[in-house]
């Protein structure tokens, strides 16, 4: 018997032995999915190098959370027992964050090219519309407040072009908006403006005519002024024969209603003095009868429907005069040519000469074409 429990004592251990070695072999410890999250994250990592975050957010976003899900899971499993342990969910997550992670920057790619060609096509647009406040409205009457918008917008489109350039097409984006909604409001009040203004052609053109058939009639000089092209034009027995440039009062469109608006009047008016140089500031000027009966009478008229308070008091002193060639309007309202161009006038006209002042010789479907 005593030999039995021996032979026991020697074999137990050795079975046990065995038994721990077949459980090892059958019942493996649980390999983490080391691979598996390292790819999730390479995949990751490489949507972020395609600006997915920026281009593809929502994609971004849901394998960022897959990722952190699977990371999650991993430190619970990691917890239990080292057999007991089961990676399955990690796995699985990892999965759908590497997944996701590639359709991020297949979308975001996708996204940036789209929005690469948009972006163009919008600054170009932009560019456009600048260029034509700039060709029909750079002299322009316009308030301050619209001419520093169309200067911001400028700037922003500048700034949005050199973003887009750089391929960052958000910053571009914002600044093309911000620049749209300064510049396209801007255009469309002074489009308004000006179509506003010109309603007045079929009384400008009157004018002009029955001025251009008296040089005819009389055989002598007539002027018109035709303040939207800046230009004296002077007939003799109803043809061309000079055509000055001229700069106006600052506040040149529609006609001049009182005292210190800095308008140009708009009439048939003529000459009622003449000023050499050396009685006159202005090098030498052409007086002329402003205001008429005319403009007195639409003067009181203003005052007595209240759109000019009673205090208002009419202008005068409106000539044609020399000092001109500063390139901008800067007149109170008078009419100013280069000195030598004022020689010229002098020497033609005289007291009695009609000056026509008017909107435009052209109607605004003509203008906008020129």
């Amino acid at each position: 018997m005593h030999r039995v429990w021996k032979h026991i004592l020697v074999i137990t251990p050795i079975a046990i032995f065995i038994a721990a070695v077949g459980f090892l072999i059958f019942y493996p410890v649980p390999e983490p999915p080391v691979g598996e999250m390292e790819f999730a994250r390479t995949s990751i990592s490489l949507a972020a190098k395609d600006n997915a975050g920026t281009y593809s957010e929502s994609l971004f976003y849901e394998a960022r959370n897959y990722y952190d899900s699977a990371m999650v899971y991993w430190q619970k499993e990691n917890g239990n027992n080292i057999y007991k342990r089961n990676y399955e969910k990690v796995r699985i997550f990892a999965g759908l964050a590497a997944k996701k992670a590639n359709e991020a920057s297949d979308d975001s790619e996708n996204n940036t090219s789209s929005m690469n060609a948009r972006l163009s096509q919008e600054i170009k647009a932009l560019k456009e519309t600048d260029a034509s406040l700039t060709r029909r409205f750079s002299k322009y009457p316009l308030s301050s407040e619209i001419r520093n918008n169309i200067s911001r917008g400028e700037l922003l489109i500048t700034e949005a072009e050199l973003d887009w350039e750089k391929g960052q097409y958000m910053k571009a984006e914002r600044k093309i908006k911000e620049a749209e909604q300064l510049l396209v409001p801007s255009y469309v009040y002074a489009d308004a403006n000006m179509r506003s203004y010109f309603r007045s052609y079929p009384q400008w053109k009157s004018w002009a005519d029955t001025t251009i058939a008296e040089s005819r009639l009389n055989q002598d000089y007539s002027i018109i002024v035709d303040k939207y092209s800046r230009k004296v034009i002077v007939y003799l027995n109803g043809e061309v024969q000079f055509s000055y440039s001229v700069e106006l009062g600052k506040n040149w469109v529609g006609d001049k209603r009182l005292r210190g608006d800095k308008a140009t009047p708009e009439g048939m008016y003529k000459i009622t003095r003449m000023f050499k140089s050396d009685s006159t500031k202005y090098y030498k000027a052409l007086l002329l009868d402003y205001p008429n009966d005319e403009d007195t009478a639409m003067f009181v008229a203003a005052i007595e429907r209240g759109s000019l308070p009673r205090s208002a008091k009419i202008g005068g002193m409106i000539e044609i005069h020399g000092n001109g060639g500063k390139g901008s309007d800067w007149t109170a309202g008078c009419i100013a040519l280069k000195d030598r161009e004022m020689d010229s006038l002098f020497k033609i006209v005289k007291i009695g000469t009609p000056v026509t002042i008017i909107g435009s010789m052209y109607d605004l479907k003509h203008v906008l074409k020129r």
